[in-house]
Order: C-alpha cells, then structure tokens, then sequence
C-alpha cells in the first residue's frame, strides 16, 4: 500500500503571516488599553477602578498573548514516507568481549557479568 504524501494543508501558517496575526492582535490590545485609559477620564468616582485595571493589567496579557505562538511541537505521529531509518544507539562497552581480554582489562560476557573460563 502506498504510503501517504504531505500536503499543502498539513503544512502550519508561515512565519511572516503568523508574525503579522500577532502584531495585529497585540496592536488591538493596545488599543483597547488606549480607549480603558480615556474611559478612565469621563467615568466618576468608583467606576474609575475597571478601566484603571484594564489599562494596567491588559499590557501584561496582550505580551503573553502576542508571544503565543500557533506552532507546537513537532508531529510525532507522522512519519515521511522518504525519511532515513533511526541511526544505531551508541554502545559503551567493547564490541568483541574478548577485546578487553586482549587489551589487558577484564573479560566480561554479553551480558556485562565478568567472563569466567571453562576448566578442563
């Protein structure tokens, strides 16, 4: 069965257009502290305390926001049909186990016990 190819809508938003999304998102959020900061001016008494926290506490969500990106980490799941196989895992003992016999070091068995010799 032939494996399914990427398509053009699997593919994320680029770079440049998620960059402006969030540079028109964080621009209208400045706005509306704007506009909380001239509410603040015309409303009397108590009333001026909800465009008082919208013009101080509405910095600090629109940077976190702006910041959010929509990329999320990489799909695992899907694996590309002209991708290589894994590379080997690194391995740290010797590969022949009577390697360390020959350099002077124990011997040791496949398993990783030291190697004990038959006695004829």
């Amino acid at each position: 069965m032939r494996q399914r190819s990427a398509s053009i809508t699997d593919l994320p938003i680029s770079p440049d257009e998620e960059r402006q999304r969030r540079f028109r998102l964080y621009l209208i959020l400045m706005l509306v502290r704007v506009a909380a900061l001239g509410v603040f001016f015309v409303v009397p008494d108590w009333w001026k305390l909800i465009p008082a926290f919208f013009a101080v506490f509405l910095p600090y969500f629109a940077v976190v926001i702006a910041n959010a990106t929509t990329r999320g980490p990489a799909d695992t799941g899907r694996i590309s049909p002209n991708a290589l196989p894994a590379a080997p895992t690194h391995h740290d003992g010797p590969a022949d186990p009577d390697d360390a016999a020959r350099r002077g070091g124990p011997a040791q068995s496949t398993d990783g016990s030291p190697r004990t010799e038959p006695t004829a």
